[in-house]
């Protein structure tokens, strides 16, 4: 039996004792995505994530040398406490860990970025099922042909996670994640896959398949495993991050995290919702429905700061 507090996974995944997939792991709490670069790589990374909020929601930026996120969990050393570790050289995956801290550097930079998982005690608590964590497998992540926007040397396309949701609970299951913005918030696409570039449903790049059944229909989340696909085409000399799945467990409760309103929908019927990418395809039925623009607010949590410093962009779209 796994504990149920996040300082004390850590420990046992600090001591080798587990590497497992943390979906389900330590509920109410705020589980990361992990990006590690070299400091003159850093701030191109930095501008990255605040150019595309929805896949890269910054939790936390780590000084150059350090392991201890003292903002989301203090004690905790990032270059131990994830579950696997994921070595990029100049776009190819070399190695996979279960620690870094042999391999660290006075240079290297941490970033943690809010994960879905995150969300997912309270669609559980709504009655939503979450296959993957009924077959105990990974989460399926998929690279799409949506673009994300460059900055500096980075660039590349947005992956996501899927998660199959009954037709009567998908508008319930946007109200839910749409209150998460820091941890991917509501779903960029439901229905079609190849209308987002995903050829085949049954074979994700990252994680495992699950079964989609009658009366389902898949919904895809932004992934904080985007940076990963932007590192392969990108190819930077180095970039370490955390192996699909197996994310760092803050102690952050996701209640923290919680926004009452979408951002910019504050009138939002949700009755009317269905995702519309417009350029990308999304599913569309019923009538007319009404744009969600579920874009989070950026923002980047530094050390020693009482609270969240908000960066203004302009849209996506201008």
């Amino acid at each position: 039996m796994l504990p149920t507090q996040p300082a004390e996974l850590r420990r046992i995944i600090r001591a080798g004792e587990f590497a497992g997939v943390t979906s389900g792991l330590a509920n109410g709490h705020v589980q990361a995505n992990l990006a590690v670069l070299p400091r003159d790589l850093a701030f191109d990374f930095l501008l990255f994530c605040q150019r595309n909020p929805q896949p890269c929601p910054l939790l936390e930026v780590i000084e150059p040398g350090f392991v201890e996120p003292t903002f989301t969990a203090p004690g905790a050393d990032i270059s131990t406490d994830v579950p696997a570790y994921r070595i990029y050289e100049n776009g190819e995956m070399v190695a996979e860990l279960e620690s870094v801290a042999e391999v660290w550097r006075d240079d290297l930079v941490s970033f943690l970025l809010g994960c879905s998982f995150s969300f997912e005690a309270a669609l559980a608590d709504c009655g939503i099922p979450l296959r993957h964590q009924e077959a105990r497998s990974n989460v399926p992540m998929y690279i799409t042909n949506i673009p994300t926007r460059p900055a500096g040397m980075f660039s590349g396309p947005m992956v996501v996670s899927m998660r199959p949701i009954p037709q009567a609970q998908i508008v319930r299951a946007v109200q839910v994640t749409s209150r998460f913005p820091d941890t991917h918030g509501a779903p960029i696409h439901i229905g079609d896959p190849d209308a987002i570039g995903i050829r085949d449903i049954n074979a994700p790049e990252f994680g495992e398949a699950v079964e989609i059944r009658p009366g389902e229909t898949p919904v895809f989340w932004a992934c904080g495993v985007t940076p990963q696909a932007v590192a392969l085409n990108c190819k930077p000399p180095l970039m370490i991050t955390h192996a699909p799945g197996k994310m760092f467990i803050t102690d952050r409760r996701d209640s923290r995290l919680r926004s009452h309103l979408i951002a910019g929908n504050h009138d939002t019927n949700y009755e009317d919702i269905v995702l519309d990418h417009d350029r990308r395809g999304s599913a569309r039925s019923g009538p007319r429905p009404r744009r969600l623009s579920s874009a989070p607010r950026p923002h980047v949590i530094i050390l020693g700061h009482p609270g969240p410093v908000v960066i203004t962009t302009r849209d996506s779209t201008s």
